[in-house]
This record gives C-alpha cells, structure tokens and sequence, in this order.
C-alpha cells in the first residue's frame, strides 16, 4: 500500500490526518498526555475538519477511565509566573497547591482561555481556593472537564497555529521531569 506524501502547503489538519500514526499520537500526547485518548483519535482519523476532530476529542476525554485521567493529570505542569510577581504571590500560590495536591492526590488544573493575563494569577489562586471545598469525587469531574479544555485549545493551537491562552496549573508528579506542550 503506498502512503501520499503531504504537500509542503497542507493544512495542519491534513497533515495530522495523513502523517503516520505514531506522530499522530506524539503530536496528541502533547495536547493531553492520555495514550487511550490519543490512540483513540488516531485510529478514527481522517477528520472532514477541525469541529470534527474536536468534537472526537471532547467525547474521547469524557470517556477517559480513572488510569486514564490519573495518566493525564501526572504529566501537567505549572508554568512559569511572570518574572515581576512578588515573591509574595509565589507563595501563595505553591501554599494552595501543595494543599490542594494533599486533598486531592492530583495537581491542580485550570484552563485560562480567554482569560486577560494580568487576571490569571488571582483566578487561579480564588479557584484552587474554592475548589479546596468540593469532595474528591467532584473535585476529579471538575479536574478532568478543565483537561478537556485544555486539551481542546491546545489541540486548535496545534492545527490551525494560532496562539491559545490554555495553560496548566499543575505540577509534575513527583521525581517527573516537567513536559510542556506547545499552548
């Protein structure tokens, strides 16, 4: 069987769809470190379009298993504050996620889309605060719906090469080296 080759000028989205299935699955694993999700995708391609390939993706990570989500929590990472946070707010911050991830087993997780920079810090330090109060089984429901955002907008990011506000707020489990996906 012969394989076309990807004009240089494809569209991401026909690259993803014609590229060979272990790049498919690295170029997903980047937006949501779940194998069962990116193999899941990668074996119902070719997309007609990127709403397709999206909404795939939305129903795969409802369907993802406790192993699953557990796999795809692990591999968030907190990204960097800005250089002019006050050391202050640095600790803030790591004090509500250790506490968060004693409560909870899991790092913490938040899309910020949309969302204007200089309001990210207080948003997330106010919902890591509220949600400090949910049950864990609530708590993983709330977890797993903000990686699905995530894992929307990262996967927009990657095939249409806009930028895109979604970002973890997470840590590397530990003795994990840090992975970040390309936002």
């Amino acid at each position: 069987m012969q394989t076309r080759a990807t004009p240089a000028t494809a569209a991401p989205l026909e690259c993803f769809n014609a590229a060979p299935a272990d790049e498919a699955v690295q170029t997903l694993l980047a937006c949501l470190h779940s194998h069962a999700w990116a193999h899941r995708l990668t074996a119902h391609r070719p997309y007609p379009d990127l709403p397709a390939l999206l909404a795939a993706a939305d129903e795969a990570a409802y369907d993802l298993s406790p192993d699953d989500l557990s796999q795809a929590l692990a591999a968030e990472t907190l990204p960097a504050l800005p250089e002019d946070t006050y050391a202050a707010a640095h600790t803030a911050l790591n004090a509500a996620h250790a506490a968060y991830e004693s409560r909870f087993g899991h790092v913490f997780v938040i899309c910020l889309a949309d969302l204007p920079p200089a309001e990210a810090l207080d948003h997330v330090l106010t919902a890591i605060r509220s949600r400090l109060a949910n049950d864990p089984d609530e708590e993983r429901l709330i977890a797993a719906e903000e990686l699905r955002r995530l894992a929307r907008g990262r996967l927009t990011s990657v095939l249409r090469g806009a930028g895109n506000r979604a970002t973890s707020h997470g840590r590397p489990a530990p003795g994990k080296p840090p992975q970040t996906p390309p936002h």
